[in-house]
């Protein structure tokens, strides 16, 4: 598939998650076979005081292209601004969020609160695509409190959208309740341009069921891929060639959660690779035996060494 000029090879997409989807998460999730990756939600307005720490987040390393930056905001002028800060990264898409539900963000005006304005998400749409040279997407929810998915998605069409993600809930819905795939089915039914659809893909059969019920042109998984990047080998190989690769053992498992904490500290340095690997390889563990044990060890672990130890530990079990 295409956004604009971007070529696809494989239609299964990492949606962005806040504190989740950075560059090393990404990177894993292409290597098991993700088609295209999005970075964690960027705010326009502090890339416009030029905060350091949020320009951080837009980094893109050569391996994990086609991938995307996301901008968030609610003021057209500020959002095209932000376009030259995102083409900088060498991105090949940039991405606006109209979808995300947190009180701190749709607070604002941002994310799934310009579902309740149309007229503005429209001109930011329009604002930013008049000043980008990449394709311009949309991710959206289906609605603020009752569908209106179809009137909305017609719109950022109308504006110059190049493509749309549709999460099946409301904003009101947040994460809970099962997400509403008729209603990406009847965006995909509106629009000319490509839809991916997004909410309750947690295995290769959800992913299938998901292109067989909405037409959609590539499907995005979320949450589902918190320690488990293993997802996107099973949908790619399931779409491929209807045939399901084995689940990955807990030495495989244990083995990536090890890989990443390591990953996590050579990019950002021990101390906060560490921190932020914990819920990481809490994600990994889940499920295995001795993993309540172990995650305990690794909330309180201080260093790269003691969170080896602890996870080398559980492998020793294992094996």
């Amino acid at each position: 598939m295409f956004i604009g000029n971007v070529k696809i090879d494989t239609p299964v997409f990492l949606g962005p998650m806040a504190g989740v989807t950075d560059m090393v998460f990404r990177k894993i999730c292409r290597e098991y076979g993700c088609g295209f990756v999005c970075t964690e939600m960027v705010s326009a307005k502090a890339l416009h005081y030029h905060d350091k720490k949020t320009a951080s987040l837009m980094e893109i390393s050569p391996s994990e292209h086609p991938a995307a930056v996301q901008i968030f905001g609610s003021e057209p002028d500020i959002m095209a601004e932000a376009v030259q800060y995102v083409e900088e990264t060498g991105a090949d898409v940039l991405d606006i969020n109209m979808g995300c539900p947190m009180p701190k963000i749709v607070n604002n005006g941002d994310g799934s609160a310009l579902m309740k304005n149309p007229s503005l998400a429209a001109e930011i749409v329009q604002s930013v695509k008049k000043a980008a040279r990449i394709p311009v997407t949309v991710k959206m929810r289906i609605g603020w409190e009752e569908d209106t998915a179809v009137e909305f998605a017609r719109r950022i069409e109308a504006a110059g959208a190049d493509a749309i993600a549709v999460h099946g809930r409301t904003r009101s819905m947040f994460y809970t309740g099962n997400a509403d795939w008729k209603a990406i089915y009847r965006v995909k039914r509106a629009v000319n341009i490509p839809v991916i659809g997004n909410g309750d893909i947690a295995s290769a059969a959800d992913a299938a069921a998901m292109f067989e019920r909405t037409g959609c042109d590539a499907v995005m998984v979320g949450r589902a891929a918190e320690g488990n990047p293993f997802i996107f080998r099973e949908i790619r190989s399931f779409l491929e060639t209807k045939i399901l690769p084995p689940p990955p053992s807990p030495e495989e498992k244990i083995t990536a959660a090890l890989n990443h904490v390591r990953l996590l500290c050579e990019y950002k340095g021990e101390n906060r690779g560490v921190r932020e690997s914990r819920k990481h390889t809490a994600w990994y563990i889940k499920g295995l035996h001795g993993a309540a044990k172990a995650k305990g060890e690794l909330f309180k672990a201080e260093n790269l060494h003691e969170m080896e130890a602890v996870l080398n530990a559980l492998l020793r079990h294992y094996r």
